[in-house]
């Protein structure tokens, strides 16, 4: 099993020779409850990195509703199997109080990148990602840092601040792991009633008739998009959060697709609300 490290100070202590020894720190930062896409980040770590530090702490600051902070999964003894499963060498486990001794009242923000998709509907969400991401990497000062193409925009959002605050470490983006039905795998999956999760790959095959209408010739977004809605319309159970066509990088809505996109989209399926994007061209 790796050795579970919990405190901020302790997990330094304990880098500090790896650093000095010129060996190299990947990162995998969790929250636990960790699928075979957490699986897929930790073996690209251990791949490439001669020490591999997994991160589990369900963080406060990125959870707008109360209920969703406490039903939670926790799951640390199956995470640790996972762990030790993939190699890892260091699991950092820290206490809300580990992270956050006094009330935070610093906190990093991308206003810019944060009002589309998911931002507009999950106000503060992003800014407690960011900056629960930069205590990591700040703690841990790996030279790789590894996070999941499902979550696009907290990747387009971490890769910015890395970029703007002069961070040194490589975010390395890794594809999105799916079951053989297409749907993408998440924490959230098995939430999801039997019935609802006959119907949850559909969100998948709404994004990929997306890009078919985009290989196909169209570049009208107004178009795409309600082609790709036409896949979804017939199952009642779903509630289209959004779906939209923006740039790749600054995550804007675009109208006329005249060079890569990004085609992402949320749905819900009664309390339980899916996520997923593919990237055009792939």
């Amino acid at each position: 099993m790796p050795e579970v490290v919990p405190g901020p100070a302790e997990l330094r202590g304990r880098l500090l020779a790896i650093r000095r020894s010129g060996r190299s720190i990947g990162l995998v930062p969790t929250m636990g409850a960790l699928h075979a896409g957490h699986r897929a980040l930790l073996e690209a770590a251990r791949r490439q990195n001669d020490t591999v530090v997994a991160s589990i702490f369900v963080n406060p600051l990125q959870f707008n509703r109360k209920e969703d902070l406490e039903t939670y999964p926790r799951t640390m003894s199956e995470d640790l199997k996972v762990c030790d499963d993939c190699g890892v060498d260091l699991v950092f486990a820290p206490t809300e109080a580990d992270l956050y001794p006094v009330e935070q009242l610093t906190f990093v923000e991308s206003a810019a990148l944060s009002q589309h998709l998911c931002g507009q509907f999950r106000p503060g969400h992003f800014r407690g990602v960011a900056t629960v991401v930069l205590k990591l990497f700040n703690i841990v000062q790996p030279d790789r840092a590894y996070f999941g193409q499902k979550d696009a925009q907290q990747l387009a959002i971490i890769r910015r601040m890395v970029q703007d605050l002069n961070v040194p470490v490589t975010i390395v983006p890794i594809p999105t792991v799916r079951e053989p039905d297409g749907l993408a795998i998440s924490s959230r999956n098995q939430l999801l009633t039997l019935d609802q999760r006959a119907v949850a790959p559909v969100l998948s095959r709404a994004l990929r008739k997306a890009i078919d209408v985009i290989q196909n010739g169209e570049q009208r977004v107004a178009v795409i998009r309600e082609q790709a809605l036409a896949v979804i319309t017939p199952c009642a159970q779903t509630r289209v959060e959004y779906f939209e066509v923006v740039d790749p990088e600054l995550l804007t809505p675009v109208e006329q697709v005249d060079g890569p996109v990004l085609v992402a989209a949320a749905m819900w399926l009664g309390p339980v609300r899916l996520i997923d994007n593919i990237s055009w061209p792939d």
